[in-house]
């Protein structure tokens, strides 16, 4: 009977820690998109902080990428690679899925925003 009651306290003190953890405010990190070439920061660019659309274009040795800016957002507009991945995977807002422009070994990601996996995660 006393092996029940502390395994049930046991299971209730996971499950309480586990929702705590779940439920915890992970902070109000601001999204940043970060554009690198071959692991070089180009651009660090707050997303919160953009007030109205831009574009800048990237370009080196290797070809040209267009990056278009928008609150909250980041996509690749053009590019003149041959396979347009890069253009066609559209709008990030979140650190889930990098934009990535192999031809060009450029990088367009989210970071401090929600959508982020750790090193648990699967």
């Amino acid at each position: 009977m006393r092996t029940k009651a502390i395994l049930l306290l046991l299971l209730a003190a996971l499950a309480a820690s586990a929702g705590f953890l779940l439920l915890q405010n992970r902070g109000t990190a601001s999204p940043v998109a970060r554009i690198t070439r071959d692991g070089v920061l180009l651009e660090e660019i707050d997303l919160n902080q953009v007030e109205k659309p831009y574009s800048l274009t990237l370009e080196d040795g290797s070809g040209s990428n267009t990056v278009l800016v928008e609150p909250g957002r980041v996509r690749i507009s053009e590019a003149d690679c041959p396979d347009q991945v890069c253009v066609n995977q559209g709008w990030i807002s979140d650190g889930a899925v990098p934009i990535v422009c192999l031809p060009h070994r450029l990088i367009v990601e989210i970071v401090g925003a929600g959508g982020e996996l750790d090193g648990g995660a699967g």
